[in-house]
């Protein structure tokens, strides 16, 4: 996995873990943003194993008190999907914080390091810009109602393009696949549809220079 990629991730993981201060977060090492990393995933599969209980348990309460009607067979056929597919979120996010000390190992750590914070930095230092941004970029919807996720893959995608120099489209590729890692199932598709149209108002401008 290459160095910038496993930088994303962590900066995507550890982002609402770690201190808001420039100065603070400039200090941070690469086993505190590993840590945080870490603590996110954690609490993910915690609520994740929670929500899927809650939902197993309302099917069997829902089976014992139905008539066992076509429709109620449904209903509870539907809960215990849900339920499966929260335990199978639970068994991702596991293999990740599995995979993610392996991977910085075998990388330069020196390179994750700096990359991760310049993602952080540039992420927190130029918040209200990058979110008026990608507003700008919002159809019918808004960047708040978003799960927490979805909006911190699109700051660290509009961070890497206006204060980084990534590239459009590399940028756009990389929220892409951090989404089919961490979003829900179509979460990739829209995305993909708020970068291009931010990157589309972007070229539009006209040029400073």
């Amino acid at each position: 996995m290459q160095a910038r990629r496993i930088s994303r991730e962590l900066a995507l993981l550890s982002l609402s873990q770690l201190p808001s201060s420039l100065d603070k977060l400039q200090e941070q090492t690469l086993s505190n943003i590993l840590l945080a990393s870490i603590r996110t995933l954690t609490s993910e599969i915690q609520d994740a194993l929670e929500t899927a209980s809650a939902e197993l348990e309302r099917a069997s309460d829902f089976l014992l008190d139905s008539e066992t009607k076509a429709a109620d067979l449904q209903s509870a056929r539907t809960m215990i999907q849900a339920a499966i597919e929260q335990a199978k979120n639970s068994i991702n996010r596991v293999g990740t914080a599995v995979e993610l000390p392996e991977f910085i190992q075998l990388a330069n750590q020196q390179e994750v390091r700096e990359y991760a914070l310049s993602v952080l930095m540039a992420v927190k230092h130029e918040h209200a810009t990058i979110d008026q941004r990608l507003e700008q970029g919002m159809v019918n919807w808004q960047l708040h109602r978003l799960p927490r996720v979805d909006q911190d893959i699109l700051r660290i995608a509009i961070a890497e393009i206006l204060f980084l120099e990534v590239p459009d489209r590399v940028a756009i590729n990389e929220a892409v696949e951090l989404a089919k890692r961490y979003s829900e199932e179509d979460g990739h598709r829209f995305i993909n549809g708020v970068l291009r149209r931010v990157t589309n108002n972007l070229s539009q401008e006209p040029s400073l220079s």
